[in-house]
């Protein structure tokens, strides 16, 4: 009998403290391949606190992170990008200056898929960086500086980046801050594309419970630092606990 695959990601007892104040406190979790968990809670729930740590721009306190078994608990930053670990932010990365598509051969060129010619015209780029382009729909807005582009624009050229690389586990925090919600369904429907047709295992933070519900597989809700609750979106919603936790605060 073949033994089930290790987990994408494991964290288990995962904390982290400042001067005395705990921040993200004993949070132990399982991700499968392939699967899309959502993180809700208000605003100091610790949620982008726990991205910190699985991204390593925070190191832990206390627990362990894995990623496809392997444990990377104090590893910096790009060595857990170079494993498949890719990140977006609230707010944009991006330089204004610089085109959607040479934003893209820059990343390309970082994670080693194609070298980096700057001179090179739109329709002469590298294979890997027009796909992206295409799949993110930005191929007609790739020689368009960056700070040129709409909110919208400018979180699906950050998902462009992301997945040049391609990435085995993607995080996500806010990707719909700021977006207009004119925008918000094609850049649902582009994040929904990365998880379900191109197989990547997905987690995001989001405000958004529309978009959510019809994105994730489990939701988790995370209440001053501590995993709640973590079960598929119904039960979450649901859930007693949940529900008298956040009696007054929305979600």
């Amino acid at each position: 009998m073949t033994p089930p695959a290790a987990p994408v990601l494991r964290l288990r007892g995962l904390g982290w403290t400042v001067g005395g104040a705990t921040i993200v406190e004993d949070v132990s979790l399982d991700v499968a391949q392939g699967e899309f968990v959502a993180f809700i809670g208000p605003n100091g729930a610790g949620k982008t606190s726990l991205f910190n740590l699985i991204s390593g721009l925070t190191t832990a306190t206390t627990g362990t992170i894995a990623l496809d078994g392997t444990e990377i608990t104090a590893e910096p930053v790009h060595t857990r990008a170079r494993r498949g670990l890719g990140r977006t932010f609230q707010t944009s990365s991006l330089w204004p200056g610089m085109t959607a598509a040479d934003h893209v051969r820059l990343a390309a060129q970082a994670a080693g898929r194609t070298s980096y010619r700057i001179w090179r015209r739109a329709d002469r780029y590298p294979r890997q960086v027009a796909e992206v382009l295409e799949r993110t729909g930005l191929a007609h807005r790739a020689d368009t500086p960056a700070g040129d582009l709409s909110h919208g624009e400018k979180r699906k050229l950050e998902l462009a980046v992301l997945l040049v690389g391609e990435p085995r586990l993607i995080l996500l925090d806010e990707p719909m801050a700021g977006v207009s919600a004119e925008e918000v369904p094609a850049l649902t429907e582009l994040i929904r594309s990365v998880h379900r047709d191109h197989g990547r295992t997905v987690l995001m933070v989001e405000h958004h419970m529309d978009v959510l519900l019809g994105l994730a597989d489990r939701l988790a809700v995370m209440h001053h630092g501590t995993l709640l609750a973590l079960d598929t979106p119904a039960a979450v919603m649901a859930d007693a606990t949940v529900q008298q936790a956040y009696l007054g605060e929305a979600l």
